[in-house]
């Protein structure tokens, strides 16, 4: 009788949240298909309770862990704790996670130094433990490269181009560094602004195309650092 043959492990991705979670939903019906292959969230984390990815994660099959953290909430229990402290504690909670990819889909929280710092490996997060091999981090943004950063990008582009400034827009796939939205690109892709087109009409056509790109994002580094043949159990 053949032995049987190993089994990939399960390639783990942490996801950050603050909102309604459509982008996590792209990811959590992706995970273990041919789009995301051996592949589970492992924890949702949100900066606000209220989410509604939360209950998209605890409502998964099989259910996804979450969990809570807030800016506000943490100082307020902390005294003397600064913005810095609160980022090490996210990057501490998804450390213990050991995940192979993070991915901020909708996290509307800018990461200061000490959240990258800790999943780089250059500071510790648990007395002395580190992070032995850096933890890679993407985010989704609706916009172009070096178009649009940060906050209200789909209404900036949609107002720039009543303007007549830009023909169009896009969303992309970039890795997090420190500066915002300035990350190394992993996907592109354009969407046109069509003449006369209501602002909402652009944005669902926006959103939609950001489902698709989040998980081939997602995929695409994961495949980078984690190739499926060579995490087998």
């Amino acid at each position: 009788m053949s032995e049987a043959s190993p089994q990939p492990r399960q390639r783990r991705i942490v996801v950050l949240i603050s909102g309604s979670g459509t982008n996590l939903q792209a990811l959590i019906d992706a995970q273990n298909t041919p789009a995301l292959p051996s592949t589970r969230i492992s924890l949702v984390l949100s900066n606000r309770k209220a989410a509604y990815g939360l209950t998209r994660a605890q409502q998964a099959n099989p259910p996804i862990p979450t969990a809570y953290l807030g800016l506000q909430p943490f100082l307020k229990a902390n005294p003397g704790k600064t913005r810095d402290d609160y980022d090490v504690e996210v990057a501490r909670i998804v450390a213990k996670e050991a995940p192979d990819l993070v991915v901020l889909a909708g996290w509307m929280h800018i990461m200061g130094e000490g959240f990258l710092d800790v999943v780089n490996g250059d500071r510790p997060y648990d007395g002395e433990q580190r992070v032995q091999k850096p933890i890679p981090v993407i985010n989704l943004h609706p916009a172009l490269p070096g178009a649009f950063d940060g906050a209200h990008a789909i209404e900036r582009a949609y107002e720039a181009f009543q303007k007549g400034e830009i023909k169009n827009s896009g969303v992309m796939v970039h890795r997090v560094v420190k500066e915002v939205d300035r990350g190394e690109p992993v996907l592109v892709r354009e969407v046109e602004i069509l003449p006369g087109e209501p602002i909402e009409a652009f944005e669902e056509r926006l959103h939609t195309l950001e489902w698709k790109l989040i998980v081939e994002g997602t995929a695409k580094v994961l495949d980078e650092v984690a190739p499926v043949t060579s995490v087998l159990s």
